[in-house]
């Protein structure tokens, strides 16, 4: 079977996505929870959930970034910017062995802060998909929500490298301090 851009798709492993681009071998399908991926059109275990729309004019650049822009606004939280201060900016973050015969690991340091900041909004996620889940007692939320209250605890090391201080990992005794 041979789907057009635009097709959605289910697959066995990866669940749902939708066809953007593909070449004479394979696929390139967005997958809202595990990203991008290209995928072999041999494959015959996709099903076609919905066709692929009939192009009957060219498309426009500017269709196509306001088409990804709505998507975006209606299955993602919206992060706000979180910047890293000042001081950290151009910095590396050198991770070094006991044994100074082995080679250190140098990450810059923005590449790790930008993991933080994106530890931090997974975080958020979760906790509001706890807060709204229907199967879950109050009880089992709160219990799970404290978890979380554990984990921004151990993360707030990293509040060194925020420049906003409303950026800051808050733990359990900040927390109820508020």
């Amino acid at each position: 079977m041979n789907f057009g851009i635009g097709a959605k798709i289910s697959h066995p492993t990866y669940g749902e996505g939708v066809v953007f681009g593909m070449d004479d071998h394979k696929y390139r399908i967005y997958f809202r929870e595990h990203g991008e991926k290209e995928l072999g059109k041999a494959y015959d275990g996709y099903q076609l959930l919905e066709a692929a729309p009939s192009v009957t004019t060219a498309v426009e650049l500017e269709d196509v970034v306001d088409a990804v822009k709505n998507v975006f606004d209606m299955y993602y939280e919206v992060t706000e910017i979180v910047e890293i201060g000042d001081k950290w900016e151009g910095g590396m973050l050198l991770i070094q062995p006991k044994d100074l015969s082995l080679k250190p690991k140098e990450v810059p340091i923005e590449n790790f802060f930008h993991k933080i900041v994106m530890l931090r909004d997974r975080l958020r996620v979760l906790e509001q998909k706890i807060n709204a889940h229907q199967k879950l007692s109050e009880t089992e939320k709160i219990e799970m929500q404290q978890y979380i209250t554990r984990i921004y605890g151990s993360l707030t090391t990293f509040n060194v490298l925020f420049r906003a201080k409303k950026d800051w990992f808050v733990g359990e005794t900040a927390k109820g301090e508020e």
